[in-house]
């Protein structure tokens, strides 16, 4: 059986280098499902920039966590997208 870090390293070599919208959909499924915050607005940008097919709850999720973020704090999680895509 295959470890989750295994999956998740690879579906982020898919979504980040191979530019694979898919994997960058699942990694934010997998991030809402253990309830992460930061990492699953990171996701969301890469998806959102990748052109992946986003639902209600993806779009949601993430608003929920925006909400209680500073201005600042979301130009980091920005910037942070926006380099996993220029790696």
């Amino acid at each position: 059986m295959t470890s989750t870090r295994v999956v998740t390293a690879r579906l982020t070599e898919r979504a980040c280098h191979q530019r694979d919208a898919d994997a960058a959909l699942a990694l934010l499924d997998q991030s809402m499902l253990l309830r992460h915050r930061r990492i699953a607005l990171i996701r969301y940008l890469l998806a959102q920039q990748l052109g992946a097919p986003l639902q209600e709850r993806h779009h949601q999720y993430v608003q929920k966590i925006a909400a209680r973020l500073s201005a600042e704090a979301l130009a980091r999680i920005a910037s942070a997208a926006r380099a996993r895509l220029h790696r």
